[in-house]
């Protein structure tokens, strides 16, 4: 397919290039509608968690300032939300592979439509997807007893925050996804993301960790956006007064804003790169 876009019928690059990336979103979409088990699977691992350290190991786990299994639930909902945006990549990555070993990338590249349309098509419906997966996790911890002190403005800056860092993964996944050869090896990303999320502030404080390992999990992007939600949530949030930690909201924005940065180029580059 040709790299340009002419326009048609007076209607310029711009407007064909939304109007085939919401062509692109719809199809993927279908997907979800058709087989509503997918979010279901996806979101399977984190309710899963949840009840595993909530209510199995919530009574051991001492929260922030104290408390019992009722106060760590509620440091851990945040942090739950958070892995639960972070592992969206590996889903990502496992649609974008998935696509382009059954011919489907290469039939859209053939076709007479924006070339950015099909990367650009999965970014938005993740994010799509990503609303619906907090909708139905928040819902799940609002039944266990999980509640939002931050106010009206507070809850929403704090589930932007959360769209913002599954937003800037998308990108990762879908780099991941043209780079891997099989569904089969995105799903082995799992041996990545799990790590990931453990060294972190998502279960337990960077501080309770040896002195290497808390600053390792202090500086992970991850701790930076589960303490920022934390604080705007008005759930215990802890900290050992550390730089990073002190300005973790500043660093939820900084952190997706680099990753996007790095990894939309080359996942752009790559798809470039897929004819050659």
């Amino acid at each position: 397919m040709s790299s340009t876009l002419e326009p048609i019928a007076g209607r310029g690059r711009a407007f064909w290039a939304v109007a085939d990336c919401w062509n692109v979103v719809r199809r993927q979409l279908t997907h979800y509608q058709r087989k509503p088990v997918y979010i279901a699977w996806q979101l399977g691992f984190p309710i899963l968690s949840v009840l595993l350290y909530g209510y199995v190991f919530g009574g051991a786990m001492k929260p922030p300032g104290g408390g019992g299994a009722a106060d760590y639930r509620d440091f851990l909902m945040p942090g739950m939300f958070v892995m639960t945006m972070a592992f969206g990549f590996i889903n990502t990555a496992t649609a974008v592979v998935t696509d382009a070993n059954k011919g489907v990338i290469d039939r859209f590249r053939s076709m007479p439509m924006a070339p950015s349309a099909v990367v650009t098509g999965r970014a938005v419906t993740d994010l799509i997807v990503a609303c619906a997966e907090l909708a139905i996790l928040a819902a799940t911890a609002f039944a266990m007893g999980w509640r939002s002190d931050g106010g009206f403005l507070g809850t929403v800056g704090g589930f932007a925050l959360l769209l913002l860092l599954r937003y800037c993964l998308t990108w990762v996944g879908i780099w991941l996804g043209l780079l891997v050869p099989n569904p089969e090896a995105a799903g082995g990303l799992f041996a990545v993301a799990f790590p990931l999320t453990m060294i972190s502030s998502v279960f337990v404080q960077p501080g309770t960790m040896p002195d290497w390992l808390g600053t390792l999990a202090a500086w992970n992007p991850l701790s930076s956006t589960a303490a920022a939600t934390r604080e705007l949530f008005g759930n215990p949030v802890g900290g050992d007064g550390s730089w990073i930690q002190e300005n973790a909201a500043l660093m939820a924005v900084v952190w997706p804003l680099v990753i996007t940065a790095v990894f939309l180029p080359l996942a752009v580059r790559r798809f470039q790169r897929l004819s050659k």
